[in-house]
């Protein structure tokens, strides 16, 4: 296992440049989209999407490449990560988030932080982020145990399609939910509606650890590839 300091660092450097892509992106696609939503989402997406998989590939050896806090906890749960490192992981991700909209904004020449206005409330969008993490987890965990190769095409293809099967566009994920509140752009949350995204989220995940446990009863843990 690598150093704990390592692993830290990888998992802030992730988040970052997965932040930096999801704001990025969806002010470059709103800039070219000319008003038109679908194709500034498709953009995003697929952005999103690419650098995820690349994310995963360079940094899974050295964190695990979480990236996300419910993963996170996830990975504790399931007894392959620490409790005692989960704090510090939540908080580089959480401090990365706020980096990678930081460095979106200075691409972009927009202010460093500001509060988002848009809208993204209603127990449609919450009920949204729960059906968006419990597939990410169940994702995660299945094709990591049995297809482990696969893995971070299989996360990146989910998140892209979940971009657009989701009333919320699958933020799934508590550091990318709080640091979108502070981008007043394509991507960003209204700071007033990431309470319901949040409880979403981890609700997502109790479901997530559940239903894991009863499919993977009395399983073996080798990989069939």
């Amino acid at each position: 296992m690598m150093p704990l300091s390592r692993r830290l660092a990888a998992e802030f450097l992730g988040t970052s440049v997965l932040l930096t892509a999801i704001v990025g992106s969806g002010i470059m696609g709103d800039q070219l989209a000319g008003g038109n939503t679908a194709i500034a989402l498709l953009a995003n997406s697929i952005a999103t999407g690419a650098t995820l998989v690349v994310l995963i590939l360079t940094l899974r050896s050295i964190s695990g490449a979480h990236f996300n806090p419910v993963v996170s906890l996830a990975s504790a749960a399931q007894g392959q990560l620490r409790w005692r490192d989960v704090p510090l992981y939540i908080v580089a991700q959480l401090a990365g988030a706020f980096a990678g909209v930081l460095i979106a904004h200075l691409m972009f020449g927009l202010r460093l932080f500001s509060a988002s206005r848009h809208m993204r409330h209603g127990a449609s969008q919450v009920f949204s982020e729960l059906v968006a993490t419990l597939g990410l987890l169940l994702v995660i965990e299945l094709c990591s145990r049995f297809h482990s190769a696969a893995t971070p095409g299989a996360v990146a293809a989910y998140i892209t399609g979940a971009y657009w099967f989701t009333s919320s566009t699958s933020f799934a994920n508590p550091a990318v939910t709080l640091a979108r509140s502070a981008t007043d752009t394509f991507a960003g949350i209204r700071p007033s509606d990431v309470p319901g995204f949040l409880f979403g989220q981890f609700a997502g995940l109790i479901a997530a650890l559940l239903i894991c446990r009863w499919l993977l009863l009395g399983s073996p843990s080798t990989e069939n590839q």
